[in-house]
């Protein structure tokens, strides 16, 4: 065998092994479940309600830099009833889960989707930080303290 043989054969040994190990990262990165949620929540709030005892919203951001999800159930130990609605020009509908896209955003502000917050254990009063169980399909359990703002309040005002 001529060493300019031998030196190609190396050569070409050594970059089929690079190739071989850069295949396996790439299939270890989709086994790894890098389609997994990658869920975060930011700017939760709770408008005080209005009358006492009366029913309170929760709106909040749910970020994702993962693959989908849904949001399936929302309770707290503040109250007897937490349900999820999607508000339209005319009216407002419970829903059974939300969409959470694959990097992307679940938005829950006034006049679209938000939480509906009913039979409070305790009246909340401003400055109350509650309690919200987010339970995602694929994500789990999420935990999130919830402040009590002012019936006005707008995020970012």
């Amino acid at each position: 065998m001529s060493s300019a043989f031998r030196r190609t054969a190396l050569i070409g040994a050594g970059l089929a092994a690079v190739l071989a190990a850069g295949a396996g990262v790439v299939a270890y990165q989709s086994a790894d479940g890098s389609d997994a949620p990658r869920l975060t929540v930011a700017d939760p709030y709770i408008p005080l309600p209005a009358t006492p005892g009366g029913m309170g919203a929760g709106y909040l951001t749910v970020r994702n830099d993962g693959g989908a999800d849904r949001l399936v159930s929302v309770s707290s130990p503040s109250a007897g009833s937490v349900t999820m609605h999607r508000s339209t020009d005319t009216s407002m509908e419970q829903v059974g889960a939300m969409e959470v896209p694959a990097n992307g955003v679940l938005d829950l502000s006034r006049g679209g989707a938000h939480l509906m917050i009913m039979d409070w254990a305790k009246q909340p009063a401003l400055g109350d930080e509650l309690e919200l169980d987010l339970r995602f399909a694929k994500a789990g359990t999420v935990v999130v303290k919830v402040p009590v703002k002012p019936l006005t309040y707008r995020p970012g005002s």
